[in-house]
């Protein structure tokens, strides 16, 4: 046989194309209002307490009572992804990677969407008829926060997470809301470490750091690495407690997929996704930010 029989050979790749470790899609759409908007801006009117008043008399006055009211601004930004995939790369590689490409651009969009909530929950939310007045959440919102003077005392602990109850019971925050805990992986490892073997509790934490339940203090569950550090001491991964309509993800375009040959790039073909969205804090009663030593 020839010796130069090896140029005819091809060589063999994997028929598939594995995906490496990433977050593949949005750990907190479910865990937030959303709603369709238009326009660049969205308002969302909300309507404040008001106290009853004690009849004194017979046939007195009806007393008019002014409800107040507020609204929230959110801004819409856009987000894109796009890669091309070569013709002749596909020949060399006897794969076809759109369908990889098109995996990664989906989860790339499902980050992105929660770094968006995350912002929100502590950032600046713009209230006011326009949307000009800017709203901090409060210090006492942020009972564990460095930036607020405070000090972080370790890692996730549950005396943690009872005060995070406590503020939003005091606020008199529905009960019947769903809550939840959005931390990281070594925040659950803390409440394991913590909890001693003979506490109560220590099999619920065990089965929530499997996996098993997601739910613990009232609160479910939301295990996160986008999660950001205080800005006053990097060593404190700031979590929340927060509820189901604590923030407003707004979405003017929901996520779009486009996979098309692209002419102007020798007839490649292009993986391009793309969406328009934006995050308000509705409420600052609703939301807890609990700084952990990381």
């Amino acid at each position: 046989m020839s010796n130069q029989i090896t140029t005819a050979f091809v060589q063999q790749y994997s028929s598939n194309v594995q995906m490496l470790s990433q977050q593949m899609g949005s750990y907190l759409r479910g865990a937030v209002d959303v709603e369709s908007v238009v326009g660049k801006n969205a308002f969302f009117d909300q309507v404040g307490k008001t106290t009853a008043q004690l009849r004194t008399s017979r046939h007195a006055d009806t007393p008019q009572l002014d409800t107040p009211h507020s609204r929230r601004r959110v801004s819409l930004a856009d987000y894109e992804w796009a890669d091309l995939i070569d013709n002749a790369d596909k020949v060399r590689l006897l794969i076809d990677p759109t369908s990889s490409y098109a995996k990664a651009a989906a989860a790339a969009m499902g980050r992105a969407m929660d770094d968006v909530v995350i912002t929100a929950l502590g950032g600046t939310a713009f209230s006011g008829e326009t949307g000009s007045t800017s709203v901090s959440l409060p210090s006492g919102q942020r009972p564990y926060t460095a930036s607020q003077g405070n000090d972080a005392a370790g890692g996730l602990s549950i005396t943690k997470l009872l005060e995070a109850k406590k503020i939003l019971d005091l606020a008199d925050v529905d009960p019947s809301i769903q809550r939840y805990f959005l931390c990281g992986p070594n925040q659950i490892s803390n409440l394991l470490g913590t909890t001693q073997i003979t506490s109560s509790d220590f099999n619920t934490v065990k089965a929530l750091a499997q996996g098993q339940v997601d739910s613990f203090l009232g609160f479910k569950f939301i295990v996160s690495n986008r999660l950001k550090f205080d800005a006053t001491n990097t060593d404190d991964r700031l979590c929340y407690a927060f509820t189901q309509d604590a923030i407003k993800l707004a979405i003017g375009q929901d996520v779009l997929a486009r996979i098309d040959e692209r002419a102007d790039k020798s007839y490649s073909t292009q993986v391009y996704y793309a969406m328009s969205i934006g995050a308000t804090r509705m409420e600052e009663e609703k939301v807890v930010e609990i700084a952990c030593d990381e």
